[in-house]
């Protein structure tokens, strides 16, 4: 299993364009600065009453699939 870290800082405002469909995947810059794209629907777990706050590790297969993203700190 391989893995790319970054950190997220999304109000809930914002998660709720991702919510409602408006925007369907979210793109980030990995901490080892390589540009990330995911669906945003696998932050739906991790959504607070502030948003999507924290440093996360985004797993996936060999080949290149998603298989879970976990929050690492906050």
């Amino acid at each position: 299993m391989q893995e790319i870290r970054f950190r997220l800082s999304l109000t809930a405002a914002e998660f709720l364009a991702f919510y409602q469909g408006a925007a369907r995947e979210v793109v980030t810059k990995a901490l080892d600065g390589r540009t990330l794209r995911f669906p945003a629907a696998v932050l739906r777990p991790h959504v607070l009453h502030n948003g999507v706050q924290g440093v996360f590790a985004l797993h996936y297969d060999d080949q290149n699939k998603f298989t879970e993203l976990v929050r690492i700190s906050d």
